[in-house]
C-alpha cells in the first residue's frame, strides 16, 4: 500500500522534479550567467535549453529577440545551422536501414558530374573527408548569397572543380558534400528532405522544425552582427537556398533538447544508427578528429561529449550531450559577432552538471599547490616542497616580488586545476587558476611524478 502512495505520489510530481530540477540558486547562477554574456559582448538574445536526468528541465530565453519583439520567448524557433547536419545524417542512416542506400555507396550511383563521385562514398560526404571544397568557409555573407540559389546550382559551381584531397585521406569541414548528401536523400526518399524529416523524426518527437528561409520577418527572431567593435546592427538574411542540407533548419531550444532526449534514450532511431552516427570515422591513416557523421566527439574534463555547433547569418548556437551524466545543453543566439554561445555553454555546463571526476593525485596536487601559493604570498615558503631548481628560482628577490604582488590581492575567491594533467620532461605539468573578483591569475607547475612529488616549477601570471 506504502508502494502504490508513494508511486501516487510521484505521479503528480512535475516532470522536471523528476529529472533533478533546476534549483532556485542554480537559476539565479544561470540568469547572472546570460545576462552578464549578453550584456559583456553586446548580443541581442540567447535562448537556452537544459536536460538533466535525461528530461528537459529548464527553456528559457533573454534579452532582444527581434526588433519590436515582447517579452523573450522560449518558443520562437532560431536557426541551428550546421547542426541540421546530424539530421541530414540521420535521414541517410534511416535508408540505409530499409535496404535503399549503403553509406559505402559511392556518390556517382545517385548524382552523375560530382568529380571524384566514383571514389567518394556516402559515409565520406557525411564525415566531412570526401574532398569536396566547402562552398562557404567564411563567417561572412559573400556576394552571390544576396542571389537565391538552388543545391543543383551550389553543386554544379563547387562539387564539380578538382578534389581539395583525395577521399579518405583528410579531414576538411565541406558543407558542399552535405549539399551533395541532401540531394541523394531526396533522390532515394522521393521527396523533400524537409519532408522526409519531419515525417520521420520531427512529428514522432514533438518537434517543430521549419526552413529557416521561411523563419524570417514577423514572429520570428532577427540575427544581428557588427563590425570589429562598432555598433550592433540588424544583419541582412541570405537569399533563399543557401544552407539546404548544410544547415536550412530553425527550430527552438526546447525542440533541438527534445532531440538530444532522442539521443541520450536511444529513440525514434535504431541504437546501431545513433552508435554510428556517433562513432569517429577514420582516415586512410587510421587518425581521426572525433567527427563521427554530422556530430564531433571527444572528452573534456574527464566527460564524454557528443556535440556540433552552427552559424547563419546574423545567428550562432551550440548543441552538446553527456551521455555518461545523460545531460544536455542547447544554446542558441541572435549574433555572430561574438563568441556568447560558446560562453554562456561552458557556463551552463559548470552550473548544471555534476562536478568532473578528479584523480587522487591531482586532488592532492591541488591541495598542495594551494599551500605554495598562500606561503609565496606570506613571504614564507617550504623549500622541502621545492627541487633543487626550483629552490634555484626562488632567490630572496622572487620571493619579494611574489610577495609584494600577490600579498594586497588577498585570499582567493577561487582556486582551481584547469585543463589536463600532462607529462613532460619527466615531470607532471598541470596549470591551477586563481580567481579574485575583478582579476584571474594563472599557476603554471611542474611536478615529480607521485602523490607528493616536489614542484620543479611554480610560476605565476596574469590571465583572461
Amino acid at each position: 500500500m506504502l508502494l502504490k502512495l508513494l508511486a501516487a505520489l510521484l505521479a503528480l510530481l512535475p516532470v522536471p522534479a523528476l529529472a533533478q530540477a533546476i534549483t532556485p540558486a542554480e537559476q539565479a547562477r544561470i540568469d547572472r550567467l546570460v545576462g552578464t554574456t549578453l550584456r559583456d559582448t553586446g548580443v541581442p538574445s540567447a535562448s537556452i535549453a537544459v536536460v538533466r536526468g535525461g528530461r528537459i528541465v529548464l527553456a528559457r530565453a533573454y534579452g532582444k529577440q527581434c526588433e519590436g519583439c515582447g517579452a523573450p520567448d522560449p518558443h520562437l524557433p532560431y536557426p541551428i545551422a550546421s547542426n541540421s547536419k546530424q539530421f541530414t545524417a540521420a535521414a541517410m542512416l534511416l535508408l540505409q536501414d530499409e535496404g535503399r542506400l549503403h553509406l559505402d555507396d559511392t556518390v556517382s550511383r545517385y548524382l552523375p558530374g560530382i568529380t571524384g563521385g566514383d571514389r567518394i562514398t556516402l559515409r565520406q560526404l557525411l564525415s566531412h573527408t570526401a574532398g569536396l571544397q566547402d562552398y562557404w568557409p567564411q563567417d561572412y555573407s559573400f556576394r552571390a548569397m544576396a542571389t537565391p540559389v538552388t543545391p543543383q546550382q551550389i553543386v554544379d559551381r563547387w562539387a564539380k572543380r578538382p578534389l581539395d584531397f583525395e577521399p579518405g585521406t583528410q579531414w576538411q569541414y565541406s558543407n558542399t558534400g552535405y549539399v551533395v548528401a541532401g540531394l541523394i536523400v531526396e533522390q532515394v526518399a522521393g521527396e523533400p528532405l524537409l519532408s522526409f524529416l519531419q515525417h520521420r523524426i520531427f512529428a514522432p518527437l514533438g518537434i517543430r522544425a521549419v526552413d529557416q528561409d521561411l523563419a524570417v520577418g514577423l514572429g520570428f527572431p532577427q540575427g544581428y552582427g557588427r563590425h570589429a567593435l562598432g555598433p550592433v546592427r540588424p544583419a541582412t538574411p541570405a537569399a533563399r537556398g543557401w544552407l539546404f542540407a548544410a544547415g536550412e533548419l530553425a527550430m527552438s531550444a526546447e525542440d533541438l533538447a527534445k532531440w538530444d532526449v532522442a539521443r541520450l534514450n536511444r529513440a525514434v532511431l535504431p541504437a546501431a544508427d545513433w552508435q554510428a552516427q556517433e562513432t569517429p570515422v577514420r582516415l586512410t591513416d587510421g587518425s581521426t578528429n572525433g567527427y563521427g557523421m554530422g556530430v564531433s566527439t571527444g572528452s573534456n574534463d574527464g566527460r564524454r561529449y557528443i556535440e556540433h555547433s552552427g552559424e547563419a547569418v546574423g545567428f550562432l548556437s551550440e548543441n552538446i550531450v553527456f551521455p555518461d551524466q545523460h545531460a544536455a545543453i542547447v544554446v542558441l543566439t541572435n549574433s555572430w559577432s561574438s563568441d556568447s554561445f560558446m560562453r554562456i555553454a561552458r557556463g551552463l555546463a559548470q552550473i548544471v552538471l555534476p562536478p568532473a571526476p578528479v584523480a587522487a593525485e591531482d586532488s592532492v596536487a591541488l591541495a598542495a599547490a594551494r599551500r605554495i601559493y598562500d606561503q609565496l604570498r606570506d613571504g614564507t615558503l617550504d623549500r622541502t616542497a621545492l627541487t633543487e631548481d626550483a629552490n634555484f628560482y626562488f632567490t630572496p628577490a622572487t620571493l619579494a616580488d611574489y610577495r609584494a604582488s600577490l600579498r594586497p590581492l588577498g585570499a582567493p575567491t577561487a582556486f582551481t586545476q584547469t585543463g589536463r594533467t600532462r607529462l613532460r620532461g619527466g615531470f607532471v605539468n598541470r596549470v591551477f587558476r586563481i580567481t579574485y573578483p575583478g582579476r584571474t591569475l594563472a599557476v603554471s607547475t611542474y611536478a615529480e611524478p607521485g602523490a607528493h612529488g616536489r614542484f620543479e616549477q611554480f610560476l605565476v601570471a596574469s590571465a583572461q
